[in-house]
C-alpha cells in the first residue's frame, strides 16, 4: 500500500509540474524558478551534503538554479557510489588536490560533484577545462585506465583521420546496403582556450557559439546548412528537430551533465546545425564545446567516415582562424567533458536488422566481444531488439585510431551479417551453419564462457571451468561453475555481490549447500560472469536466503538501503488504504 502510494504521489506532482510548464508554453505566465535542490542517497550521506552546500562559499559560476559544492573532506561514500572517481579519490589524494584550482576557475570539488550527487554514475568526474587534464591527472588517469584499460602513464594516443585507408570491398558494400538501416559517426571537438560546458562561463560559452557560427558557414557546399539557436526556434522547428531526433534537450538533475552544471543558463549559447539533407548535424555547447554527427540512411559507411573526416576539418580550421587549437593531448587525444569519451571519442554505429541472430543473444555478443563492439536492443545492452533492429557500435575509444576503429567496426557486422546469412539458410531448409569451434568442457561441448576482455581473468575462468565437477542441474548448452577459491574481479565488475565477497566470506560458505542442491558458487555465476550486473548474486530456493545471509544482507542494505539484520518488513495488500 505504501509503494502504491508514493507511486500516485509522486505522479500527482509530475503531472502538477507537466500542467504548470505547458501552461507557460501557451502564455499563461512563468514558472517559479525551482531553485538548486541536493538529491536525497542514505539519510547520513544526506545530512553531510547538506552541512557541505550550507558551508560552501559562492562560486562564480553559480546560478540561480545551480549551486557548485566545495568540499571541505573527502566525501564519506556510500555502497550505492559506484564511480571510477570514488574507487581512485583517497583520503591523500583529496587532501593534496582539494585546494589546486584552474587558471579558469575549475576545482576538484567541482570535477567530483557529479560522481558525488549522482552516485550511479560509473566515472564520477568531469573536466572543466583543458587545464583540468594536468592539475587533476592523478584522479583522470587512473579513470582513464580502469574505464578503457588504457594507461596514459605508459601509452599514447594515435588520430588518424584519413578516410582513404578505411577498406570496404565491393561485397562488403552490397550486403551493408542490404541489411544496414542506417550509419552514423559522431564525436567531440572542443576548442583551446575555453572552458569546457561543465566550468564554462557565459562568455565563453557564447565566444564558443560564435568561433562555430564561422565553421558552419566556411563548410563546402555540400555540407553548408542552418544554425538554429535553441532559445530562438519557433514551436513548428522545435517540432521538425524532434521528429528527426536531432533536439538535444536541457540535461535532467539526475544525469551527469545536470549534476555537473553543464546546463546552466540554459539555453543560452547552445544550438544545433544540420544541413539541407540532415547527413551532417553538429549540437553546439551540450556535454562538449560541439559534437559533430555525420549520417544517412543505408549502410555507405565510408561515405559517412568521409563525410565525418571533413566536419571535423572546418571545425579545426574555424578554430585556428581565430588563433585557437582544438584541444588534443598526445597521451589523451582529443579532450572532453567526460573521461569515458577520450582519445578519437569516436563512436562509429550502424543501425542494422539481424532476425536471426536476435534469437540467440548469446551468438551476437560473442561475436561483437571479439572485434570489440557494443550491441544494444530496444532496450539498452543484453537486451533483444524490438523489430531485430540492432545498435551495433565500437566499444573502444582511445588508444586506436578513428580509421582502426571504423575499420574494426565494418569487419565486426561483416562477420554478423555472414553468420546471419548462415542462420537464415538454414532456417530455410539449407545447410545447417557450421558451429564456431570451441574446446570441449566435462561433458558438454556446446557451453561457452563469455569473453570478460581481461586476459588474466577469461584464463582463470577457462581453468575454473575445466575444473568444475558435473552438477545435477547441467544441461547440454548450460554448466555451473564450481569455483575453487574467490574469483580475481576485474574493474568491469561492479556488483555489490563483489564489493561484500570477501576471501574469509567465500571461504566461509563455498562448500554450503541447500537441500535442493543451490551452492555459493551457483548463486555468485552470474555476477562473475557478467561483470556489467549490479546485483550478481541469485538464489535457487528459499533455503539460500538463510544458509546465505551473510552475503545477501549486505546486498540488500546495498541496493534498497535496508538492512534485514536490524529492520523487518511489512506487508500490506488492502487496496481500500490507498487515497487518490
Amino acid at each position: 500500500v505504501e509503494l502504491v502510494q508514493k507511486m500516485v504521489d509522486g505522479i500527482t506532482k509530475i503531472i502538477a509540474m507537466e500542467e504548470e510548464l505547458a501552461a507557460k508554453n501557451a502564455g499563461g505566465g512563468e514558472v517559479a524558478a525551482v531553485g538548486f535542490k541536493l538529491p536525497e542517497i542514505e539519510p547520513g550521506f544526506d545530512a553531510w551534503l547538506q552541512g557541505q552546500l550550507a558551508a560552501s562559499p559562492a562560486d562564480v559560476k553559480d546560478t540561480d538554479e545551480f549551486r557548485y559544492l566545495t568540499f571541505s573532506e573527502l566525501p564519506p561514500f556510500t555502497d550505492l557510489h559506484k564511480s571510477l572517481m570514488r574507487k581512485t579519490m583517497t583520503p591523500e589524494l583529496f587532501a593534496k588536490l582539494k585546494d589546486v584550482k584552474t587558471s579558469k576557475g575549475y576545482t576538484l570539488s567541482n570535477g567530483m560533484q557529479a560522481g558525488v550527487l549522482r552516485p550511479h554514475l560509473g566515472v564520477g568526474f568531469t573536466a572543466g577545462d583543458e587545464e583540468s587534464f594536468e592539475l587533476f591527472k592523478e584522479v583522470i588517469y587512473p579513470i582513464v585506465e580502469g574505464w578503457h584499460k588504457f594507461d596514459p602513464n605508459t601509452q599514447e594516443h594515435k588520430s588518424d583521420l584519413d578516410p582513404t585507408k578505411v577498406t570496404m570491398s565491393e561485397e562488403q558494400a552490397a550486403l551493408f546496403q542490404k541489411y544496414v538501416k542506417s550509419t552514423r559517426v559522431r564525436a567531440a571537438r572542443n576548442i583551446s582556450g575555453f572552458s569546457l560546458p561543465a566550468g564554462s562561463s557565459k562568455e565563453d560559452r557564447l565566444a564558443v557559439e560564435g568561433v562555430l557560427k564561422q565553421a558552419f558557414e566556411a563548410l563546402p557546399d555540400d555540407l553548408q546548412g542552418t544554425y538554429f539557436p535553441l532559445g530562438g526556434l519557433t514551436a513548428e522547428q522545435e517540432s521538425a528537430l524532434q521528429a528527426g531526433g536531432f533536439l538535444f534537450q536541457k540535461p535532467g538533475p539526475m544525469q551527469l551533465l545536470g549534476a555537473a552544471g553543464a546546463g546552466r543558463d540554459w539555453p543560452e549559447g547552445r544550438g544545433i546545425f544540420h544541413n539541407e539533407a540532415k547527413t551532417v548535424l553538429c549540437w553546439c555547447n551540450e556535454e562538449d564545446q560541439c559534437r559533430i554527427i555525420a549520417m544517412e540512411d543505408g549502410g555507405d559507411v565510408k561515405g559517412v567516415f568521409t563525410r565525418f573526416c571533413a566536419l571535423s576539418e572546418a571545425i579545426k580550421a574555424a578554430a585556428e582562424a581565430n588563433g585557437k587549437a582544438l584541444m588534443y593531448d598526445a597521451k589523451l587525444g582529443f579532450l572532453g567533458t567526460c573521461p569515458s569519451n577520450l582519445g578519437t571519442g569516436l563512436r562509429a554505429s550502424v543501425m542494422i536488422v539481424l532476425p536471426e541472430l536476435n534469437r540467440d543473444l548469446a551468438k551476437l555478443e560473442e561475436i561483437c566481444a571479439k572485434h570489440d563492439l557494443q550491441p544494444r536492443g530496444s532496450s539498452g545492452e543484453h537486451s533483444a531488439a524490438v523489430g531485430s533492429r540492432w545498435d551495433i557500435s565500437n566499444k573502444q575509444r582511445i588508444g586506436f585510431s578513428e580509421v582502426e576503429l571504423v575499420q574494426k567496426m565494418i569487419d565486426g557486422v561483416g562477420k554478423l551479417i555472414a553468420l546471419e546469412e548462415e542462420l537464415a539458410a538454414a532456417a530455410a531448409g539449407g545447410a545447417a551453419p557450421a558451429k564456431t569451434p570451441s574446446a570441449p568442457a566435462a561433458g558438454s561441448s556446446s557451453y561457452e564462457l563469455p569473453k570478460i576482455g581481461d586476459e588474466a581473468f577469461d584464463g582463470w575462468l577457462t581453468s575454473q571451468l575445466a575444473a568444475s565437477p558435473a552438477d545435477v542441474k547441467d544441461t547440454d548448452d548450460f554448466r555451473y561453475l564450481t569455483f575453487s577459491e574467490i574469483p580475481p574481479f576485474t574493474e568491469l565488475h561492479k556488483s555489490l555481490m563483489r564489493k561484500n565477497l570477501t576471501p574469509e566470506l567465500f571461504a566461509q560458505l563455498k562448500d554450503i549447500k541447500s537441500s535442493k542442491g543451490y551452492t555459493l558458487s551457483n548463486s555468485i555465476q552470474a555476477g562473475v560472469l557478467r561483470p556489467h550486473l549490479g546485483v550478481g548474486i541469485t538464489c535457487g530456493d528459499e533455503e539460500c536466503f538463510e544458509l546465505f545471509k551473510d552475503i545477501l544482507y549486505p546486498v540488500v542494505k546495498g541496493w534498497h538501503g535496508f538492512d534485514p539484520a536490524t529492520q523487518t518488513h511489512k506487508s500490506d495488500l488492502d487496496p481500500t488504504k490507498l487515497t487518490f
